[in-house]
């Protein structure tokens, strides 16, 4: 039965809160996933500030054009930022122009998010590529926090308040990472590594 008059305008508003939650929390989880301030994704997207503060609080309705700056700024598909979890299959597959990409300040190394993005305040991982000489420089995270490099090629080494540590193919390192901390790619050759970041504080709170 179709549904008309008032019962059919609170219906496509109760659908509109639901998406626009959604939209909300997929962008706090790629934004914290890409350790972006609000005020950085405002200049990296060209939305303001209060919209995104809104956006993610699920106090407004943002137009098609502001979801695509968005999305382009977080480096995921439109389609993806729109999705429902309550429509997710059981088995969620997710292609590469889905996967978000950071790269060091040096551009050497790319690390793949490829950890589920409602996982980042708490538990993130990503595929590491690196380049011979790569360094990655990383800002402390949530006092508790450990941080997991496991090589799968190349070699590495970690340096976390003054200590060095290096691993190679099949060796891990595990470090806290509640303190200023760098990854280097180190040797001739290029590196590949799995990376995962427990945030001990965001699961107690």
């Amino acid at each position: 039965m179709a549904v008309e008059g008032k019962d059919r305008s609170k219906a496509l508003e109760a659908g509109a809160q639901i998406l626009s939650g959604q939209l909300g929390k997929t962008v706090q989880r790629l934004r914290k996933a890409y350790n972006l301030s609000l005020s950085e994704l405002a200049e990296q997207s060209g939305v303001a500030k209060s919209i995104i503060s809104q956006i993610e609080r699920n106090e407004t309705n943002p137009t098609l054009a502001t979801i695509w700056r968005l999305s382009q700024a977080l480096d995921i598909s439109i389609d993806r930022v729109l999705s429902s979890a309550d429509d997710e299959p059981f088995i969620q597959k997710s292609s590469r122009a889905d996967t978000p990409i950071l790269v060091s300040d040096d551009g050497k190394m790319r690390l793949a998010i490829i950890g589920w993005i409602k996982t980042v305040e708490w538990l993130q991982w990503y595929d590491v590529q690196a380049e011979p000489g790569a360094v990655l420089d990383s800002d402390s995270h949530q006092r508790g926090s450990v941080e997991c490099l496991s090589v799968l090629e190349g070699e590495f080494e970690v340096e976390v308040g003054g200590v060095v540590q290096q691993a190679r193919t099949g060796e891990s390192l595990r470090y806290r990472c509640d303190r200023p901390h760098t990854v280097r790619c180190i040797g001739n050759a290029p590196g590949r590594a799995v990376m995962v970041c427990i945030l001990k504080a965001a699961v107690m709170d």
